[in-house]
């Protein structure tokens, strides 16, 4: 049997999508992982709080232990011959600038990646983004793909093809949300967001006259209610370490319009329409595409359906099993 310590943020109100993945993978796990939660006592905001994070997680150490995102610095107190560190996403590396960026560098990435013995990327663009933009050794790395909860499943709907409800997720600034604001202007659709905007969202929306209904922070059984009502998703952001929507909306059977870039066409694996998402006009086509042809829309979810057999929670599951045993299998002959 080994033994493994998932380390967890102490999640916010906004912040649940990794807590809830990791989750649906615990209960995946094969009888020989035995793995247990530990949440940091503290909300990750300046120095003490997070110094003492550290010293918890030390003081939580197991057979193996596996920081499973978001507080990527909690290795720092954890032995880094049993430490695993799954990056989710370089995002804030691309936002930052100046100081605060050379402190995210250090201490999300730099050490806590010196300080574990392997690091795993959810995408394969998210270990191209750890190389090329932190700094981290590729021989380090392994890709874990992300899993879609198996409660997703397929509920089929007819087309509202008159006035098409489109969902967004997320209003993060790589959301896209100004620019697909700008696409949807004009088009005769409802238009739901998970998430609270912005005061500028909100006028951006209100500038190119689409209604637009916030749904705020919701828990999942609201989020999967969204999907069921909706005819499409559209999830054209500029970056993206994995991009979950695109297969809970792709498992429940709705069409998806995504972008061409990051890690959104590999995750979609061809059950999605791609487009530019630093052009309006295109995400614009691409809404259109999917509206106006009832057999595009067939070809989409069919496509969709077979890709999300690839992200199983069993084989995410069973990949992360075969890292821990390897890691346990290393310790006891050390």
């Amino acid at each position: 049997m080994v033994d493994v310590v998932h380390h967890a943020r102490k999640p916010g109100p906004r912040a649940f999508s990794i807590e809830r993945l990791f989750a649906d993978i615990r209960e995946g796990m094969p009888p020989d992982i035995r793995c247990r939660s530990h949440v940091a006592p503290f909300r990750s905001l300046g120095l003490g709080p997070r110094a003492r994070n550290i010293i918890d997680a030390r003081r939580h150490s197991g057979q193996v232990n596996h920081v499973i995102g978001d507080v990527h610095y909690l290795a720092l107190g954890l032995p880094a011959a049993n430490t695993i560190v799954t990056v989710h996403d370089c995002g804030m590396l691309l936002r930052l600038r100046g100081w605060r960026r050379t402190v995210m560098q250090v201490f999300w990435f730099s050490w806590p990646i010196a300080r574990c013995r392997i690091v795993t990327a959810v995408s394969e663009a998210t270990k191209r983004d750890l190389v090329e933009i932190a700094g981290a050794p590729p021989e380090k790395i392994r890709v874990i793909h992300n899993c879609v909860s198996s409660r997703f499943v397929p509920e089929p709907a007819a087309f509202n093809a008159s006035q098409p409800r489109i969902l967004l997720i997320g209003t993060s600034p790589n959301k896209n949300l100004g620019r697909m604001a700008a696409a949807l202007a004009g088009l005769a659709c409802a238009v739901e967001l998970v998430g609270t905007p912005s005061g500028e969202q909100m006028a951006e929306f209100e500038r190119h006259a689409v209604s637009l209904r916030a749904l705020g922070d919701i828990g999942e059984t609201e989020l999967h209610d969204a999907y069921r009502r909706c005819d499409l998703v559209l999830f054209a952001s500029i970056h993206e370490g994995f991009g979950l929507p695109i297969l809970e909306a792709q498992a429940i059977g709705r069409p998806v319009v995504t972008g061409d870039c990051s890690s959104m066409p590999e995750v979609a694996g061809g059950g999605a329409c791609l487009v530019d998402p630093l052009d309006p006009s295109s995400i614009r086509e691409g809404v259109r595409r999917v509206a106006d042809s009832a057999a595009y829309r067939s070809t989409l979810i069919a496509a969709g359906l077979e890709n999300v057999r690839r992200f199983t929670v069993a084989r995410t599951a069973e990949s992360y099993a075969e890292v821990y045993r390897e890691i346990a299998a290393d310790s006891d002959r050390a």
